[in-house]
């Protein structure tokens, strides 16, 4: 079968790329450089109705599906991957999940603010002595009259400090194990909710992660999302959303390393002639094309797949190894064509290859990604 997106979806593609060149590729190198939160970027995709693309309408969001999603943060990212990350938390790890598990009153109450952009989300998960083992959490949330007693430490928080709502995974039943974590709702501004410094980090320096400080917050019954005892089955729908995310964001890295190391190719001259007609350089252009081509294809079919009924974890869990491996792959083949010009951050192209490491590590590592996938096909 032929898969091609739709020209709605291209539509869509020439939208983001338009307003990612122009506004987001400019300031790359600046955000990278001093670790300053690109807000201004996120006021603009607000603005063009970008935010919340994969939200319901009925809640102010623009009802499109995921693949939609999935080109935008492919976009921004082949141009600021940075900006992309922090789009692509807010919109698939927050703001989906409350739609999808968000009780009627929890979605008119907090969606329309967060499809707008009025506020930004984040997703509290991982903590000092739980990450790939999502399930070791210790943060713990005790029932107190109308309200929970949240308590803990959560660490590498993706828009740490500067979202307005974050997404609380904690132990309600601590001998039930995974199966006793439950999801709550935390407004910023909560007494005993605190944050660490912003970490420096090798790459994506602009997208603000933090520790996230939990000591005797108290959050009202309402704010609990789903049941007791829901968070852990929440927490894992949420990443497949995510995982496509970061999917894109390491497809639009690799797809800026090409275009690149392409055009680079074409002007460097050594022995008397361009680059791009030395075996080696073209091997290495051929190995790029290709891997990039596999892993789109890959991801889109799997953004496809996240909206059919049943679990597609191991499709996604492909799609995101795949892309992320890619990405690291081939911006160090894109620092190896461009030489010590590479290697210059006047270049941009070592940013590329700083930024794509992490997509091998956060939203599920490339080892984890092997697991499920290998766990589906072992079933």
């Amino acid at each position: 079968m032929l898969f091609r997106p739709s020209e709605e979806h291209e539509a869509i593609r020439r939208r983001i790329r338009e307003l990612a060149e122009k506004e987001f590729r400019p300031k790359a190198a600046h955000y990278d450089e001093t670790g300053e939160f690109p807000a201004a970027n996120m006021k603009l995709l607000a603005e063009a109705g970008f935010v919340g693309i994969n939200l319901p309408d009925e809640y102010g969001g623009a009802g499109l599906d995921m693949l939609s999603h999935t080109i935008c943060v492919e976009e921004i990212a082949r141009c600021c991957a940075t900006t992309a990350v922090i789009f692509e938390v807010h919109n698939t790890l927050h703001s989906e999940t409350i739609a999808h598990f968000g009780t009627e009153e929890q979605k008119r109450r907090y969606l329309p603010a967060l499809a707008s952009g009025e506020k930004l989300g984040a997703f509290c998960l991982t903590e000092p002595g739980a990450g790939s083992d999502a399930g070791a959490l210790k943060s713990t949330a005790v029932l107190d009259g109308d309200h929970y007693v949240l308590s803990g430490q959560k660490c590498f928080i993706t828009n740490g400090g500067v979202a307005d709502l974050y997404l609380v995974m904690a132990l309600t039943d601590k001998e039930k194990g995974s199966r006793g974590i439950t999801c709550f709702i935390v407004e910023k501004g909560t007494e005993g909710l605190s944050f660490g410094k912003p970490e420096d980090k090798m790459g994506i320096r602009a997208s603000h992660t933090t520790d996230v400080f939990l000591e005797n917050v108290r959050v009202p019954v309402s704010n609990r999302l789903g049941a007791e005892g829901d968070g852990f089955k929440i927490a894992m729908s949420a990443l497949d959303a995510g995982r496509l995310g970061i999917g894109a964001q390491a497809l639009g890295i690799a797809q800026a390393a090409y275009e690149a190391s392409v055009a680079y190719a074409k002007e460097r001259v050594q022995f008397g002639k361009p680059i791009a007609e030395l075996q080696a350089i073209q091997w290495m252009i051929a190995d790029m094309a290709t891997d990039i081509e596999a892993a789109r294809l890959l991801l889109y079919r799997a953004a496809e797949l996240y909206s059919q009924p049943g679990r597609h974890s191991a499709q996604i869990a492909m799609a995101k190894l795949k892309c992320a491996e890619t990405a690291m792959t081939h911006t160090i083949k894109a620092v190896q064509i461009h030489g010590g010009y590479g290697y210059m951050r006047e270049y941009g192209i070592e940013r590329l290859m700083r930024d794509a490491k992490i997509t091998e590590i956060y939203e599920g590592t490339s080892e984890i990604m092997r697991l499920i996938i290998a766990l589906a096909a072992l079933r």
